[in-house]
């Protein structure tokens, strides 16, 4: 348990770990590719420890340090007899499920306990249209699976939903490899668009270009082979989206050098919502200054683009004047934990008036006043401990619970967040 000590005149410039999102998009082309890649920066996490250590199991020769270099496999993947064992990462379990696939061998997938609650049978579905031979083991559309892998026939597939990006990206990801060109449609609502945008930079980036639709409903994508490059990894805007959020509910003045403008990650966007609720903006160097106001507005806002920033937000919005109304964010149900009633439950701990809805939730903000400090749960969800400790930097006595689980995507966090200080 970690207690988090209010602060006042906070006035720092920081850098914060390269983005997991790249980092994993950027792994798997390096590891597919023909030659060799450098990825500059990468986020070196339990997360990515996983995926790395599964593309290892699958044949990649990976070398670690501060510059990662890849000797590309050209998409010709090794047998493993053990199953890979990706813990709770769901961007892994999704992403290499379809890498799987373009093997000639069985593989198991699997993960902990919550992975193998986590829905995954639209991705199932998908490419069992491409010819592959994939199961539920336990039939509950969930981990574990098993892949009689037998590469991908190509042609066209259909994703039932759109409901998590990392289908979509998934069947991106691999598509180059089929037997014959693939063509991917996707029925429903496509949640979190930007993380697919982000695939498609990086295939380019790859040398792989995808032709889609505007509303990311088809994609044709071409045969072919990544091309080893040097890639240099954005830091994580998810990541940084701790340290705006403290200079905004603090009054205070917070830089995150290496987040660039424009960035490729959709969620650098909760800097204009914070811009929204009154907060000053400015670039400065590479990257992006925010200074808190007197006082902070409650915004209504649809979030499906940036799930992940929810819960950062949320506890701004607990700090606003007046109401703060967060649409369209159902998927964080099947995140690390259920999001959505996490954030409830926790926020209500410290005495702030919020409703929870199906596919939304409703901030009542009063400035921050009346707010007290108390335990708070984790759930074994990074991004809640990190969120949580922000509203600690206005109320005395929040005390963080099981704060080992930011070892998934920041494991130097507790250490970068006393840098506030100063």
């Amino acid at each position: 348990m970690i207690e988090i000590q209010p602060l006042n005149n906070i006035d720092v410039t920081l850098e914060v770990p390269g983005s997991k999102s790249l980092t994993q998009r950027a792994l798997i082309a390096a590891v597919l590719a023909e030659g060799t890649s450098q990825l500059h920066s990468p986020l070196q996490s339990e997360d990515t420890e996983y995926s790395s250590s599964a593309l290892e199991q699958m044949g990649a020769v990976i070398e670690r340090g501060e510059t990662w270099t890849i000797q590309g496999i050209a998409g010709a993947l090794s047998a493993s007899e053990a199953p890979i064992y990706l813990g709770n990462n769901g961007t892994a379990t999704r992403f290499l499920t379809s890498v799987a696939a373009l093997g000639h061998t069985p593989y198991t997938i699997d993960g902990d306990k919550r992975m193998c609650e986590r829905p995954i049978a639209p991705l199932v579905s998908a490419l069992t249209g491409w010819g592959v031979d994939i199961e539920s083991v336990h039939g509950t559309g969930c981990p574990p699976l098993k892949i009689n892998a037998n590469g991908l026939d190509g042609g066209t597939t259909i994703l039932p939903e759109g409901k998590s990006s990392q289908y979509l990206s998934s069947l991106l990801l691999v598509a180059p490899y089929a037997k014959s060109p693939a063509t991917l449609k996707v029925e429903g609502e496509i949640m979190s668009r930007p993380y697919v945008a982000m695939t498609l930079a990086v295939m380019a980036d790859f040398g792989i270009f995808v032709d889609c639709t505007a509303d990311y409903s088809s994609f044709s994508i071409p045969q072919g082979c990544y091309k080893g490059c040097e890639y240099r990894v954005e830091g994580d805007a998810s990541s940084a989206s701790y340290f705006w959020a403290a200079a905004a509910i603090t009054g205070g003045r917070v830089s995150v050098s290496n987040v660039p403008v424009p960035s490729l990650q959709g969620d650098s966007m909760l800097v204009p919502l914070l811009g929204r609720m009154g907060c000053d903006i400015s670039k400065k160097g590479d990257g992006l200054c925010l200074q808190g106001p007197e006082k902070l507005s409650g915004i209504t806002i649809d979030m499906g683009d940036m799930p992940d920033i929810v819960p950062t937000l949320a506890v701004v919005a607990a700090f606003a004047e007046g109401t703060t109304v967060i649409n369209n964010i159902a998927h964080l149900r099947i995140k690390e934990c259920d999001r959505l009633s996490a954030i409830v439950a926790e926020l209500g701990k410290l005495g702030v008036k919020i409703d929870e809805h199906e596919g939304s939730m409703v901030i009542h903000g009063e400035g921050g006043r009346g707010l007290v400090g108390a335990e708070i749960e984790t759930y074994d969800d990074h991004r809640m401990a990190m969120s949580m400790a922000v509203a600690g930097l206005r109320v005395p006595g929040v005390k963080i619970t099981g704060e080992g689980c930011v070892a998934k995507s920041f494991p130097d966090f507790w250490q970068r967040f006393s840098q506030l200080k100063g």
